[in-house]
């Protein structure tokens, strides 16, 4: 069984690596160094990583993210890279499931904060994979905007999602769709169509779980 997850894991630690702790990625705001910590909260320190979702939670999460991010940078990656195997999300048995979309967008978050940035010609298997999670991102990230949206990956399939109303169409790859569902709509390569405000709209909404 192909290990995306892990693959991507590789990738992003190697590339944070190489651009530094400085670096901007597509998360207004954050650097690679406030990436690193975030995701050793989500894998390492349960008691704070609820504040990644749960508002009231979210001042601790964050208190013990900027003590993490305040670590040596170099050590950050290695444990990024490393995750421990009693992890919640992390061990060998949930890994994939939790983490193969997670960190393609983590890497796809500094690649695309670079200049000349392009897409990666990701294989068939990972697309399919990230495919199957697109259905319950469009189905929550979608659920209160006020149209139709047909969702397309051509070769993969189609939903529809929305509020109901005016319809659109959002096409692209699966692993487009993934970034464009997730509130990453500038970066993301897809096709809307449809009335131009309501596409408009769809562009710039505030998306994501």
């Amino acid at each position: 069984m192909p290990r995306y997850a892990r693959a991507e894991r590789e990738a992003l630690a190697d590339l944070m690596l190489e651009v530094g702790p400085d670096a901007p990625t597509v998360n207004e705001g954050w650097t690679t160094r406030d990436l690193a910590a975030h995701l050793l909260v989500r894998e390492r320190r349960p008691d704070a990583a609820g504040g990644i979702l749960l508002p009231p939670l979210r001042g601790y999460g964050e208190s013990v993210r900027r003590r993490i991010a305040a670590g040596p940078y170099a050590d950050l990656i290695a444990r990024v890279r490393r995750p421990p195997v009693w992890s919640p999300v992390s061990n060998p048995l949930t890994d994939e499931l939790a983490n193969g979309m997670e960190f393609f967008i983590h890497h796809e978050d500094v690649r695309r904060a670079r200049p000349g940035w392009h897409p990666r010609n990701l294989p068939a298997g990972q697309q399919a994979v990230l495919w199957k999670r697109v259905a319950l991102l469009a189905r929550m990230a979608l659920r209160r905007f006020p149209a139709e949206v047909l969702v397309q990956a051509p070769g993969y399939g189609e939903l529809r999602a929305g509020g109901g109303g005016e319809r659109l169409r959002l096409v692209g790859a699966p692993g487009e769709l993934v970034l464009f569902l997730t509130g990453r709509q500038r970066v993301a390569r897809v096709q809307v169509d449809g009335p131009a405000d309501r596409a408009e709209r769809l562009r710039t909404a505030e998306l994501g779980l």
